[in-house]
């Protein structure tokens, strides 16, 4: 009898596999769409990438040549965008979930002041970049003006996803460091922000992928020159307003475009595990040793 129970309870029921068939469905979709439009890029880009590509200028309306300015521009913006909305996402992060009252007024609008800056348009991020930046700032069309904009992009996402990192810390920990003295800011360095390190990476790679494939936002702010800048204050034009470009507005620039999207999965992809590389090799020790 005992051993009928065992087996009974072992056993998976038909509601426990049809709802693993749906998870492993899911993933196996989402796995096939990423593989399908890569295996379209390389099919239709692979053969117009090498070395010369990356390091050519572009030459005859993008039909013919490379993406060497280009891609220098589209690293400058992604740089900056990341450079102000790191420490600003991972200080606003904290100050939610520290420093404020769950529940509070002053919390309650500040998330609603997030939620709605991340269901924002991107559009109406470009218009505001264009107005603020280019013109009252006087930065005109510009790789700094394009990485500012991007930055207000990056941070709501960047912010929910750290503190919702920092919240999940255990209040136990919080207790502690206070029985034994320690200060907040100690806390915090050593404890908190790496245990929230996980979501800081998400929260990096989501700005990093919503800043490196931003188009409408970048024509109102950095442009569409394609030559090498010469500086942060020179117009320069990103990978994405490059593919829309060759796609839209020149004929015969489909096989640049291709080769183009390439590139820029290829600095996704690299993006991507750099931020876990940095997530596990600057806060996985520190938590470590601590």
């Amino acid at each position: 009898m005992r051993d009928a129970v065992s087996t009974a309870r072992r056993s998976p029921s038909i509601r426990d596999i049809l709802i693993q068939a749906a998870i492993w469905s899911a993933v196996s979709l989402v796995a096939l769409a990423f593989f399908w439009l890569l295996a379209d890029l390389l099919r239709h880009g692979a053969q117009r990438l090498d070395w010369a590509f990356l390091t050519a200028l572009p030459k005859n309306a993008g039909r013919d040549g490379g993406v060497a300015p280009i891609l220098v521009s589209t690293l400058l913006i992604v740089a900056i965008a990341m450079a102000l909305a790191a420490p600003l996402g991972l200080a606003t992060a904290i100050f939610l979930s520290e420093f404020t009252r769950v529940g509070g007024r002053l919390a309650r609008w500040t998330s609603l002041s997030l939620d709605v800056l991340a269901g924002t348009p991107s559009i109406v991020f470009g218009l505001f970049g264009s107005a603020f930046f280019s013109a009252f700032l006087g930065l005109g069309f510009s790789i700094l003006s394009g990485g500012m904009t991007l930055a207000c992009m990056a941070l709501p996402i960047l912010i929910r996803a750290t503190e919702a990192g920092l919240r999940m810390a255990p209040g136990e920990w919080r207790l502690g460091a206070a029985a034994l003295g320690v200060s907040r800011a100690t806390l915090l360095w050593h404890v908190l922000v790496p245990a929230a390190a996980p979501s800081l990476a998400a929260g990096l790679m989501l700005g990093i992928g919503r800043a490196m494939a931003e188009t409408a936002a970048l024509i109102f702010t950095s442009g569409y020159v394609d030559r090498m800048p010469s500086s942060l204050f020179d117009s320069g034009r990103a990978l994405s307003v490059h593919i829309y470009d060759l796609t839209m507005n020149v004929s015969g620039g489909d096989q640049n475009a291709y080769a183009s999207a390439l590139v820029l999965i290829i600095l996704l992809i690299a993006a991507n595990s750099l931020a876990l590389w940095l997530s596990d090799r600057m806060f996985g020790q520190r938590i470590t040793s601590s």
